[in-house]
This record gives C-alpha cells, structure tokens and sequence, in this order.
C-alpha cells in the first residue's frame, strides 16, 4: 500500500490521476556488481561484498553463470557477481540518500540521461566508481568497482515514469546538454 505523501499528491494532480493508488512508484531497487575476471581472487571478492552490504545495509546475494560462454572463459556455474534487491524502508532510505547525497559526489556529473528510462518505466544508472557512496571511505578501501542500480517502478511509460522520477528529485540533463 503506498504511503500517500505530498510528493505523491503533486503527482497525481499533474499525471490527472484521481485514484492516490493509481500513481506511479517505486516497488523495488536492485544493485548489482560484476566480478569479471576477479572471481578467483579472494581478497576482491571480500571487498566486494563488505563494500555493497555497506552501501546497501543488507547482504549481497552471489549470483553464478546460468550457461558456459567459451569467449568469457566463463563455465556454468562460476561467480558471476552479487546482487541486492531493495524493498520497503530499505529502498526508500536508498533513493533518497542515493539522490541527495551520492549522485552530487560523481566525478564530472551534469544530471541524467533520459536514456536511462527503459520504456517500461523503469530506470537503469551504471556507476563507474564505487567511491561516490558516502559509506565507502577511499582511503580504506584497495578495490574499485563499479555498480549497477535498477529502479523498478509501476509506472507504464517514459513519460509518466520520468515526471515521477523528477517529483523524487532525480536530476535529468536539460535538452540543450544532451546535444553535446
């Protein structure tokens, strides 16, 4: 059931939405990390997962290869990467935490791409750099990996599902800076 907010209310009036459960919202955040050719090493391995329970407050699920791919050396089986599915009060600390405090921290960043909208609705943001999460501390860590962070959302397009991205504060480019 969604918590009826004034973000929410603001939604509604400018989608022209009546019903308060019939607005567009987050259901879920997925973070993911792949290993690559690190899935022996030990030592990135660990790091790896303390990094993502530290930036997540939840442990990393380990996720191996469904089929042998001979291009990738990779065998059915193998450690492929971990995962952590986000839901409830979890994801809402997240998403707000990921938008005020993380996104200003990436190096050489001017806002998102519209690009990152699947069309379903749902939005897909690749980090180079783990180090822009505040929980991770630079000089601490000896890893560097980049992240993957899917929000799955209930909304049925683009369109609707980047107005509710912009009422939660996601910063998208303005239309003269993706021309560049």
């Amino acid at each position: 059931m969604p918590v009826i907010t004034p973000t929410t209310t603001k939604l509604a009036a400018s989608l022209g939405i009546k019903n308060i459960h019939a607005v567009p919202r987050v259901t879920k955040v997925v973070v993911s990390v792949g290993v690559g050719k690190n899935r022996d090493n030990k030592q990135h391995i660990e790091a790896v997962q303390k990094d993502l329970a530290a930036i997540t407050g939840q442990k990393p699920r380990a996720r191996s290869a469904r089929a042998s791919v001979a291009g990738f050396n990779v065998r059915e089986g193998n450690l492929v990467g971990y995962t952590v599915t986000l839901r409830g009060k979890r994801m809402e600390n997240f998403l707000t935490r990921f938008v005020d405090i993380t996104l200003p921290r990436v190096r050489d960043f001017r806002g998102l791409s519209l690009k990152v909208l699947d069309g379903n609705g749902n939005a897909s943001i690749g980090l180079t750099e783990h180090l822009a999460f505040p929980e991770i501390h630079a000089d601490k860590t000896d890893v560097i990996f980049g992240v993957g962070i899917t929000f799955v959302t209930t909304a049925k397009n683009n369109e609707t599902a980047e107005q509710m991205f912009r009422a939660l504060g996601f910063p998208f480019r303005t239309e003269e800076l993706e021309e560049d």
